[in-house]
């Protein structure tokens, strides 16, 4: 079994980094059912996993993208100390979505078998 670790910097909206991210996310879980996929959200992305969000028809949505991970038993782990830099670890997140650390940031990243960044 193969184990992606895909981390995103960027905000959810604005640039279409988290977008592609989580596109690549769905698709290497697609490709191989057996692989083991872990979302990391870093800096301005820990807001992706905020509830609520609505967007044009047509538009991509980062919560419905997010929620496709976890229903396919992906992993969605964000920087604590990037959520309270930004005031929100006390905030509702998507079901599923879960505060991490570094040191578990460190530990996937020796464990996994491949590291994309976004």
């Amino acid at each position: 079994m193969k184990k992606f670790l895909i981390i995103i910097n960027d905000a959810p909206y604005g640039t279409e980094k988290a977008y592609n991210a989580l596109r690549m996310a769905i698709t290497l879980r697609k490709n191989d059912p057996e692989a083991e996929i872990t979302v990391f959200l870093m800096a301005d992305s820990v807001t992706c996993a905020l509830p609520g969000q609505k967007t044009p028809d047509g538009f991509y949505n980062i919560e419905r993208m997010l929620k496709i991970v976890l229903l396919k038993d992906g992993r969605v782990l964000m920087c604590g100390t990037c959520a309270d830099a930004r005031g929100i670890r006390e905030l509702p997140f998507i079901s599923g979505c879960k505060i991490s650390t570094m040191v578990e940031l460190a530990q996937l990243t020796a464990d996994c078998d491949q590291v994309l960044t976004f």
